[in-house]
């Protein structure tokens, strides 16, 4: 064995000195180091100086009984918030009901005497990779708790300021408009400023504005009475009445009707609605959060959206992040969604390599956090074996331009570039645009100083954000950080 190789140790506890004796030469055999006592005091001494992935015991031992062991492991593990190490029990004596008491107890296996030592190398490697899976969705579950918020996933600056900003929002009583692209997460910043305030153990309740006909929307977000129209048979309350005291989300406010959009205004001045068909009032307390996707000044301007209600659903606006904006982040929710849907799928999917984790850093994901999610569930559905390739990415990544991973200038500079392949001509062009000149070789003294400028212009054509500088280089960002000679960013990750 590979001597680099860091081995899986193996606890036996066991009080047949011959068994003992063959156990462990069977499993050193097996790769393993292995660890023997021939009782449960002596190997719970042992599991504190030794880091142990897998214990094989005895259920009858002098003292303490391998059960015994067993509830002494899962106690400390579970005070430790991990897994512990596996357990394999053995006995000569098996019978069905102790095989049900070790396996409710926590043990991961359970042989019986005379071993049959393939089965239980089997049953070793077996039990080891499920733990180290355990211990690996635990880390896994740590770094998610340490950067969610309330389904959110987010490390980068801007993610920190919009979770700063709910905060902040929830504690007041107006309304919210939330605006951001397809994709970005708005319902989820809805429902965060819903839980986050005072009104969080009341309803919570959202409708789409554009999936529902505009003769319907009066009447399912006001209720009707039971003669209000053909059809109405008996009275319905509506969506505003059945988030009364809580939060109702109106998405996608954009395309709501203009005269819905006059009666919103009313409701938000007064709290009052009116069902159709109904002769009285009602007062109601509920908090309304506006989501959309438009560009509701623009939309102001041309006439399709009321002046006066967008300035009062302006009284708290939130703008939500692109995903392209968000630094950091996309690897973070890379590992996230091949994690969560490995789960779901029962798949063992740890890594993706090289190749398609660059495809996915270079991609602009138009559709943001929604596009990134169904991506990464494509590829572990297609993924055959334990790592994503770009071979199990969508049509859409495995097919795009190769001037995804080649640096680019802007669109005029390439249009008058042309069909230039070598590195070294767009660097010349490059240098030529800077100067204003055409560019003397002899002034350059190495091409790492025609390199620099390159990178140089490349960072403040994308105002400085290294990560998508990177991208665009086709270099990673610690590649990009040693050549910028700035180490600390590189430690803590800082894009600005």
């Amino acid at each position: 064995m590979d001597d680099n190789i860091t081995q899986d140790t193996v606890l036996i506890v066991e009080d047949d000195e011959s068994l003992r004796e063959l156990l462990t030469e069977e499993l050193t055999d097996a790769g393993y180091q292995v660890l023997a006592a021939g009782d449960a005091r002596k190997a719970a001494l042992m599991l504190e100086k030794h880091d142990v992935q897998l214990i094989i015991s005895d259920l009858r031992l002098p003292g303490d009984t391998g059960l015994d062991l067993l509830g002494h492991i899962r106690s400390t593990s579970s005070q430790q918030n991990s897994p512990g190490p596996g357990f394999i029990m053995v006995t000569a004596f098996g019978t069905v009901e102790q095989a049900v008491d070790a396996l409710k107890q926590g043990a991961d296996d359970f042989l019986t005497k005379p071993i049959k030592l393939d089965h239980l190398r089997i049953s070793a490697d077996r039990v080891i990779q499920r733990r180290r899976l355990q211990e690996e969705l635990a880390r896994y579950k740590a770094l998610i708790d340490d950067q969610e918020f309330h389904g959110m996933l987010g490390r980068s600056r801007a993610m920190q300021q919009l979770f700063n900003n709910i905060r902040m929002v929830a504690r007041a009583g107006g309304p919210v408009l939330i605006s951001g692209e397809s994709g970005t997460g708005k319902e989820l910043v809805a429902r965060a400023i819903h839980a986050e305030s005072d009104r969080n153990n009341a309803p919570f309740i959202a409708i789409n504005c554009a999936g529902i006909p505009p003769a319907l929307l009066e009447s399912e977000l006001f209720g009707h009475t039971a003669t209000a129209f053909t059809g109405a048979q008996k009275a319905r309350q509506g969506l505003f009445a059945e988030a009364d005291g809580g939060s109702l989300l109106l998405d996608e406010i954009g395309e709501m009707p203009v005269e819905m959009q006059a009666k919103l205004l009313r409701i938000l001045q007064d709290g009052r609605i009116r069902p159709v068909g109904a002769d009285q009032e009602k007062q109601l307390d509920v908090r309304i959060l506006a989501a959309t996707n438009r560009k509701l000044e623009q939309e102001v301007s041309d006439g399709r959206f009321r002046e006066d209600l967008y300035f009062r659903l302006q009284t708290f606006a939130i703008e939500v992040p692109a995903l392209r904006d968000r630094d950091d982040d996309l690897d973070l929710l890379i590992a996230h969604f091949i994690r969560r849907v490995s789960l779901q799928q029962n798949k063992n999917i740890t890594a993706i390599d090289e190749s398609a984790l660059l495809r996915l850093r270079q991609y602009s994901f138009p559709g943001n956090v929604r596009e990134l999610a169904s991506t990464i569930e494509r590829a572990v559905t297609f993924c055959q074996g334990s790592e994503i390739g770009l071979q199990d990415m969508p049509e859409r990544l495995r097919q795009a331009s190769s001037t995804l991973s080649t640096p680019k200038i802007s669109d005029a500079d390439t249009a008058e570039i042309g069909g230039r392949a070598s590195q070294e001509s767009v660097f010349l062009e490059l240098i030529h645009r800077l100067e204003g000149s055409r560019p003397d070789p002899e002034k350059w003294t190495s091409l790492p100083s025609l390199e620099q400028a390159y990178i140089d212009y490349t960072l403040q054509r994308f105002k400085g954000n290294k990560r998508q500088t990177a991208n665009a280089l086709g270099i990673g960002r610690r590649t990009l950080y040693r050549k910028l000679g700035d180490d600390t960013d590189a430690e803590t990750g800082n894009d600005s």
